[in-house]
């Protein structure tokens, strides 16, 4: 039997949770101004750095005494600068429930080797337990798990009076979901992930409770020329004002630029998260009635809204070996991308067989709307393919 195919199709394909969808009308003609040829250290040059960083902070509503830095290697480049240079004096604690935090464990057990560290850990579709976390301690997490869809609801569990800082992984929560600043000590995230900016560069955000750190504190480790914050015990200021480290590909931040002028003309962060709701929103309602699937995070309140995870629930897959659930998924994915219809939302290599459909704030809701059909389309198929093969 012939499936018929869906009335509609997503004008977009682009559901990767990263690099993620360029913003609505993007064209590579709005680059057009970008300082090529020359120097990052040019008057031209650093205004556009400098512009990277104050329109970051005007629309992730980032105090006024935070330092906002643009780094290397993405948000793997600015949450390892921030652990090499901040992590010892105290205890840590660790929270890990997908892969991402997990790796972040292992970089501080493993390759700083640090011995007074306490991890938390949590399945795929849960939360580690955030009550009673030692304030003293420095707390390393992730905001959003973006291979798990499971996010942390808000940061109440993160004692005022603390004295240890916290470093917190939010490159999938950036631009989407509410950040509690007075919690956060160090923030980072990239510019592939909320906003569908170019990969290679990073930010970091440090509150002043983390700058001290920075003063107060060397490392009995070294710490490669990339890595370094300060200046003969003080903090580099010129980092933060646009002096990056390194060379920056002023074209993707000419693309950065872009996509932040993009979200301040649709009203700033209130309308980026509501656009991320109101994507997440139709998977969900899609999933209350489609009996085959439902989301990995199992309460409604950890939910996504960006990298939204799902898992296929129909008890003749799930009675199948794990590796034949996991063909039958990757079918269903392998299809969508065949049809043009939607790439790159099989579930992370590291996660279980699953879905993960990016429904961040450049997506566009009618996109989403149209792929779910799709979706059925695909999973009917497979079921077919399925039937024949038994």
């Amino acid at each position: 039997m012939t499936l018929a195919t869906p009335p509609m199709r997503p004008l977009v394909p682009h559901f990767s949770s990263g690099p993620c969808a360029k913003r609505p009308g993007w064209n590579s003609q709005n680059l057009k101004d970008a300082v090529l040829g020359r120097s990052h250290r040019s008057k031209a040059g650093k205004a556009k750095l400098k512009r990277a960083i104050d329109l970051t902070r005007e629309i992730l509503q980032v105090p006024a005494d935070y330092r906002i830095g643009i780094v290397p290697a993405s948000d793997t480049g600015a949450i390892e600068m921030a652990f090499w240079s901040l992590l010892g004096p105290r205890p840590v604690t660790v929270l890990a429930w997908e892969s991402f935090g997990e790796g972040w464990v292992g970089d501080i057990t493993k390759e700083l080797k640090l011995k007074d560290v306490t991890v938390r850990r949590a399945g795929y579709g849960e939360l580690p337990e955030l009550a009673s976390i030692d304030p003293a301690s420095d707390i390393v997490f992730t905001w959003n798990g973006t291979t798990s869809g499971v996010r942390v609801a808000n940061a109440d569990w993160i004692a005022a009076d603390r004295t240890g800082i916290t470093i917190c992984d939010a490159t999938s929560a950036a631009f989407a979901q509410p950040l509690d600043w007075p919690k956060l000590d160090v923030a980072t995230f990239s510019w592939q992930k909320a906003l569908g900016g170019e990969a290679a560069h990073g930010m970091l955000i440090l509150s002043p409770r983390a700058v001290a750190r920075l003063e107060s504190y060397s490392p009995p480790w070294p710490l490669p020329k990339i890595f370094r914050m300060t200046k003969g015990g003080k903090l580099n200021e010129g980092i933060f004002l646009g002096e990056t480290i390194n060379t920056p590909s002023m074209l993707c931040v000419e693309d950065y630029l872009d996509a932040l002028d993009w979200a301040k003309s649709v009203g700033g962060l209130q309308a980026l998260q509501a656009r991320a709701d109101g994507n997440a929103k139709t998977i969900a309602d899609w999933v209350a009635k489609t009996p085959w699937i439902d989301f990995l995070a199992r309460d409604p309140a950890l939910r996504s809204n960006t990298s939204v995870c799902l898992k296929v629930v129909d008890p003749a897959v799930t009675r199948l070996a794990p590796e034949a659930q996991a063909a039958f998924v990757k079918g269903i994915a392998a299809a969508l991308d065949k049809e043009g219809v939607a790439y790159d939302i099989d579930a992370y290599r590291d996660a279980p067989a699953g879905l993960r459909i990016w429904c961040g704030s450049t997506v566009e809701r009618s996109d989403v709307e149209a792929l779910t059909l799709w979706l059925d389309w695909a999973y009917a198929k497979a079921k077919e393919a399925l039937a024949k093969a038994a």
